[in-house]
């Protein structure tokens, strides 16, 4: 806009156009050295030197590593396994530790560790070099200090060094002083004087010093200058192909990027790609007569780096910084042969950095030809398409853009956002020209845009995919796929009652054996069992005293020996390390003695439960996050941050999710496609529908562990709060008093409809009776990923069927019902049931028993039990096979907005999905804490003896004792009782036939007492606690303290 007080005065535009000035230093190199006298702290220098190699190298051999990952193949499919291969698993577990290992040691972070280690010595050796105090730079005197030793040599001593200088102050931190102000070529050399004779070792050769003429007998000092009699011409071909996962720089969450090459004294530019975070620019930029001083050799083997920085092209103002990167050309001397294996240059990928963060990759190839005798004529040509509309711009030349074939991508605007959010067509495709070599290919960009009136068009939110490897197709091996047609049998032999045993069957197979596997439950009602020479006996099971917390409580005990016997594992193979260590390897052959472990032969054994699986984690950490085929991308919108912590910052920018899968494959005239496929489907065959689907969510929350206190007192008050879509229950009149581990047992019923009710947010809130209610934790179940995985999320399978008892089957859908979907879903043969109790699917047979028991005890036929050992093996069926989510409680971490990142304590809970049309499940299953009985303890106070004499009688002077006894129970000492007293005892013995009574509240299955008091007098309400049943019973005298202590513990057979 134009202020209208200018009237008709005329207007001057001024147009800036950036450029860049370099000194004309050519063959004549300046040389400016100073002479000082300092302390002597080489040793302490020279030890950070060494330190500093050894980071440098380890993170080295970590950066090999993580490219060693990165370009391997993917992990084949289960039908595509090689025998005697490395188990994909292996592979995986492999691969994850290397990554792991990579982001928790890394240069920086070494360096970080060995701070401490030389700071002191090198804090003060800073050198720094001002130009007319506009720039400046500065490095530590340990890295140019000088030492005939390799390893104590600093990293920059004696070697020609590309300096960035930076506007000094607190302008040169952050965006604005992350751009090049200038680049300085350097030789930097630090030595003592007697070591002089070395500090020109590493300059290129080639050059004459230049010195100041001095009397005779005056020492000669360095010289003032250096003239460079050798001089090499060259011309610089960088081939920029494309970048991705740029730094978003607008608003829009998109940038205009273009590139800006600088090498010796010439910088060129890319073009400007409008609205994209991965530009492909496939432009070649031609350095012409480029004068580089030196021998051709040393040109050859170590030349100049070159640095690209990214910018954001802006309309208004100065192009914005995005990223800097450097590379090191490919030399071709006039002499040698322009051709493989060195020429022409392959694409490779250079990391973009910005500041201390990553801020994308560039795909890139740099060469750089020495022009001969003849001028550019012997130069090779630059072959390549040739494009009109582009003008002067030069594309790649053939032989290093990447070759080209055809892919189709399959993976639509939405009706009514609100109604339903899915999108009208299941599966879409098109066809491009992508790169042969996987690694080149280039980033998918997913954008989600809203459609206004007028044919205006608003981006939402965008994602970039940077890799497609996991999304290519990969036909089977033929033979891989030709599954041997003898049958493989596997033989589940259980026990009718499964209600009462416990199966614990694991079965592996391999794809082509022909072995017999039988897997047998070894307790088959046996009452006794010897050991050590003595019978145990048995516990009973009451099925009156077994309910829902019983199995639970049965699996906590064996998640417990699990992971005490690999801790146990784990020391002993540590001790065994160790001995032989001590040894010295001298006593390999001489056995070592176990430790003996003494059981008690009268202990009673506890009796085997069906039990459950409890996850220590989140059950999507176990499958993958139920992205079997359905994946989940983040769409981002706004500028990126440039906080160190990237990923803090991009969940701010996260407008939505898009959901979907993709499927690359070539395109070929041979494709083979069965009868049954559907080409309008593509790879994408017996997806579900994506129709609105209305379910009931039922949400299990069994207990909370390790809350953050919320309280003044170290405690908190908790309650329950759940949010889907519009929904909201809060349970916040039965808030647990005082708890950092409440025990809930509570189940809640949502109706919802998928997708827009997909995001399942589980609360724990702290009860106040003043002022709201502080939010102590939260996390949140993508219930839609569950709902459509393979893994068949929607309710667990258990590992036994019953129609009654605490193990009854929860499912609508029966075992049988069950295994029949599944194998009409992934076009199987069978189920095909047989005598015996033999079920067969595809050339799997299993069996198992045929009978089960009623409320009445009444046995009939049934195959339930045959179906669900096909779904507790599932994962071994061909073709059509996975594993199962089995019947689970899974542990989530508790997490606060305003503290990423951070545990606020972990909930142990589990959700189960029933669509709304198909057969209503029953009620939910009675998971509520245990109620304590009451109970009284009576306890009869006969006589005492050798009770220890105290009095002395003042007639006789005889010993004597007035004995009482006093008894309570533990967490209740206000109800002490007393009998009444024995006056005179001589002997210690005292007769009494006294009878305590103490009431109390017991919960029989847990053996605990049940106590609830408030903590004080100001306290709201009552306390709950949970002790083992003990009663203390002392004996003492009136005149006395107590003489003796003893203490009983309660049990109940």
């Amino acid at each position: 806009m134009i202020d209208r007080k200018i009237g008709d005065k005329p207007i001057n535009f001024e147009v800036t156009i950036e450029t860049t000035f370099h000194l004309p230093y050519f063959e004549r190199k300046p040389c400016i050295y100073i002479k000082s006298w300092w302390q002597d702290q080489r040793r302490r220098l020279y030890n950070a030197n060494v330190i500093d190699n050894i980071a440098d190298k380890l993170a080295k051999g970590l950066n090999d590593v993580q490219e060693i990952i990165k370009t391997e193949k993917p992990i084949l499919n289960e039908t595509e396994r090689r025998p005697g291969g490395t188990e994909p698993r292996m592979q995986e577990s492999i691969g994850q530790q290397a990554k792991t290992m990579r982001t928790q040691v890394k240069k920086s972070t070494v360096r970080d560790k060995l701070k401490l280690t030389f700071n002191f010595c090198t804090g003060s050796d800073f050198w720094q070099m001002t130009v007319r105090k506009y720039l400046q730079y500065s490095f530590p005197s340990k890295d140019i200090l000088f030492s005939s030793t390799d390893e104590e040599r600093g990293k920059d001593c004696g070697k020609v060094k590309t300096l960035f200088l930076r506007i000094p102050g607190k302008k040169g931190f952050g965006p604005a002083g992350w751009t090049v102000q200038s680049k300085i070529e350097m030789y930097l050399w630090l030595g003592l004087n007697r070591q002089r004779r070395d500090y020109l070792s590493g300059l290129p050769n080639g050059f004459e010093e230049n010195k100041l003429s001095k009397g005779p007998g005056l020492p000669t000092s360095p010289p003032i200058s250096l003239t460079y009699m050798m001089k090499q011409m060259f011309q610089l071909r960088v081939h920029m192909y494309q970048a991705r996962s740029l730094f978003a720089a607008d608003s829009t969450g998109l940038s205009d990027p273009f590139a800006r090459v600088f090498f010796s004294t010439q910088s060129q530019v890319t073009e400007v790609l409008p609205e994209t975070l991965c530009p492909t620019w496939d432009q070649l930029l031609v350095f012409e007569n480029v004068e580089l001083f030196g021998e051709a050799t040393e040109l050859r083997d170590d030349p100049p780096i070159i640095v690209i920085e990214l910018y954001d092209q802006d309309t208004v103002g100065k192009a914005d910084f995005m990223g800097r990167t450097f590379a090191k050309p490919v030399v071709k001397m006039a002499d040698e042969h322009y051709g493989p294996p060195r020429f022409p240059p392959q694409l490779e990928y250079y990391q973009i950095y910005r500041g201390n963060c990553t801020a994308g990759e560039m795909l890139a190839a740099f060469e750089l030809l020495q022009i001969g005798p003849n001028g550019k004529a012997d130069l090779p040509p630059i072959d390549g398409p040739s494009d009109m509309d582009r003008g002067p711009i030069l594309p790649v030349p053939l032989g290093i853009r990447p070759v080209l074939s055809k892919y189709r991508i399959e993976s639509a605007l939405i009706p009514n956002y609100k109604k339903n959010p899915n999108f009208s067509t299941l599966v879409k495709w098109f066809e491009v020209d992508l790169p042969e070599n996987e690694l080149l290919h280039p980033p998918l960009n997913i954008r989600v845009v809203d459609c206004r009136a007028f044919g205006r068009y608003t981006l939402v939110g965008s994602h970039a995919v940077t890799t497609l490897r996991k999304f290519i197709y990969r036909p089977g091996d033929k033979q891989a796929n030709n599954w041997n047609t003898n049958e493989e049998i596997v033989v589940v032999n259980a026990e009718p009652q499964q209600n009462f045993k416990k199966m614990d069957t694991v079965v592996k197979l391999d794809s082509c054996s022909d072995a017999v596997v039988k897997v047998e439950d070894d307790d088959k009602g046996k009452k006794k069992r010897k050991k050590g020479g003595e019978e145990v006996e048995e516990e009973g099971l009451d099925e009156s005293m077994l309910d829902w917390w019983s199995k639970y409580f049965a699996s906590i005990e064996t998640l417990t020996e699990a992971l005490r016997a690999q801790e146990a594992a784990l020391s002993d193979t540590e001790d065994n390390n160790d001995s032989d260590l001590a040894d010295g390897g001298t006593k390999k052959g001489k056995s070592r003695k176990k430790k003996s472990v003494v059981h008690d032969p009268f202990e009673k054994k506890k009796p085997k439960l069906d039990e459950l699986k409890v996850y220590p984690k989140e059950l999507e950490s176990e499958f993958d996050n139920f992205e079997d085929w359905l994946h989940s991308f983040n769409l981002f919108r706004g500028k990126a941050g440039d906080d160190e912590e990237q990923n803090a910052t991009d969940e701010d920018r996260i407008v939505g999710k898009f959901k979907g899968s993709m499927c690359m494959y070539k395109v070929t005239d041979d494709m083979s496609r069965d009868a049954s496929f559907d080409s309008g489907m593509g790879m994408f065959q017996n997806i579900p529908h994506n129709d609105p689907v209305n379910v009931l969510v039922r949400v299990y929350v069994v207990r909370a562990t390790d809350l953050h206190p919320a309280d003044i007192n170290g405690k908190a008050d908790p309650y329950i709060t759940i949010r889907l879509g519009k929904t909201e229950i809060k349970d916040k009149e039965n808030y647990i008093s005082k708890q950092l581990n409440p025990l809930f047992g509570k189940s809640f019923d949502i109706e919802a409809t998928l997708p827009m009710d997909s995001t399942l947010t589980v609360s724990i809130y702290d009860w106040d009776l003043v002022g709201t209610d502080d939010l102590i934790g939260e996390t949140k179940i993508d219930l839609e990923n569950r709902f459509y995985s393979k893994h068949r999320a929607t309710c667990g399978i258990g590992r036994s069927y019953a129609i009654h008892g605490y193990n009854v089957w929860r499912d609508p859908m029966k075992p049988t019902h069950i295994l029949a979907k599944l194998c009409k879903d992934g076009k199987l043969d069978g189920p095909h049931y047989g005598p015996q109790g033999k079920v067969k699917v595809e050339n799997r047979v299993f069996m198992g028993p045929t009978e089960i028991e009623d409320e009445n005890g009444l046995k009939k036929q049934t195959d339930e039990h045959v179906a669900l050992s096909v779904l507790n093996h599932w994962e071994q069926i061909p073709k059509a096979g996975c594993k199962l989510v089995p019947e689970h409680v899974e542990t989530r971490p508790l997490l606060h907005p305003d503290k990423p990142g951070i545990e606020q304590g972990r909930i142990e809970m589990w959700v189960d999905l029933f669509p709304k049309d198909m057969t209503a499940p029953g009620p939910a299953l009675d998971i509520a804490p245990r109620k304590p009985k009451k109970f009284e303890l009576r306890v009869i106070i006969w006589n005492t003896d050798e009770v220890v004499l105290e009095d002395d009688d003042i007639f006789t002077g005889e010993k004597s004792s007035d004995i009482f006894v006093r008894g309570w129970l533990k967490g209740q000492q206000e109800d002490k009782q007393d009998t009444d007293v024995h006056y005179h005892s001589i002997t210690g013995e005292g007769n009494f036939n006294w009878r305590f009574v103490y009431p109390f509240d017991y919960l029989m299955a847990e053996e605990k007492i049940v106590i609830s008091k408030k903590e004080s007098m100001f306290a709201w309400d009552e306390t709950e606690y949970k002790i083992p049943p003990r009663l203390t019973c002392k004996c003492g005298t009136q005149t006395t303290s107590p003489l003796t202590t003893s203490w009983v513990r309660l049990s109940w057979t």
